[in-house]
């Protein structure tokens, strides 16, 4: 059973201005003198959804929801200039400042456990403490178990699926989908897009995932786009960096939470 606090609607929402074509969206919600707690969704490009808000007691904490670049409602949607890990890095700070909050909590999940890390590694004074759910390092042994050799022994009919809807066979399935999504075939691009959908979210959330009728569309080819943009760049970090920064941040309070459907997630996180 999951259970959340009940819906809330934000107090506040507004765009926050970059030195780029980016306009990110921010969004306050619960008490507006409680904790401030900022959260980090996972993707990249997956976005806030509603239900992030109820993480959260909205008597105790004011809550702060952000579309990091291209993703959710953030313009340009799917924008892939001026966007890596540091320019997320730098926008957190952006808010914090807008907001004039000396310190905060800071949450994530997924690719957001690992965008807190690297926050907090720069922003170490700033940081009340940590809640990091489904932590994923994005190391290259990480992402190889996940999109080569790993993962597709656990769910191998998914697997499947998803070579064949690859135009050819491929030993290198991310550059393949590369090809295919900066490519100019729009049939090519929906017929990979919703297997590789399907298996990222099949390999999140394990057991509890449910098929369900997707909608694929040309926001969806810029979603898998962002992903795969980072995913090529290792996430704009260097082999094993977020490990090697946590010993510099100990005297940070953090929770680490690992359910039993994170199984997949706990190999990429290395705990």
């Amino acid at each position: 059973m999951k259970i959340l606090y009940p819906e809330i609607q934000p107090f506040q929402t507004f765009f926050l201005a970059t030195n780029s074509v980016h306009q990110v969206y921010v969004e306050l919600s619960g008490n507006p003198n409680g904790i401030p707690v900022i959260f980090l969704h996972g993707g990249p490009c997956s976005g806030t959804k509603p239900d992030h808000r109820r993480f959260f007691n909205p008597e105790q904490y004011q809550i702060i929801l952000f579309d990091q670049r291209g993703s959710g409602q953030s313009t340009p949607f799917g924008e892939l200039n001026a966007n890596t890990t540091q320019d997320l890095v730098n926008d957190m700070e952006a808010i914090r400042n807008k907001l004039a909050i000396e310190k905060w909590l800071v949450f994530g999940g997924s690719w957001g456990a690992a965008l807190a890390l690297v926050y907090v590694a720069q922003h170490p004074t700033v940081v009340l403490g940590l809640v990091l759910r489904a932590v994923f390092l994005a190391r290259q042994r990480d992402l190889a178990w996940y999109a080569k050799d790993g993962a597709n022994r656990i769910y191998p009919e998914q697997w499947l699926q998803l070579m064949a809807s690859l135009p050819e066979p491929s030993t290198d399935l991310l550059t393949t989908l590369c090809q295919i999504f900066w490519g100019d075939d729009d049939a090519l691009k929906a017929q990979a897009a919703k297997p590789w959908l399907t298996w990222g979210a099949l390999t999140a959330l394990g057991n509890d995932y449910q098929p369900k009728a997707l909608d694929i569309n040309e926001r969806s080819f810029l979603q898998i786009k962002m992903e795969l943009h980072y995913a090529q760049n290792a996430y704009f970090l260097t082999e094993n960096q977020l490990l090697q920064s946590c010993g510099h941040l100990q005297h940070i309070p953090a929770i680490i939470i690992h359910g039993r459907q994170d199984f997949f997630m706990s190999y990429r996180g290395g705990f």
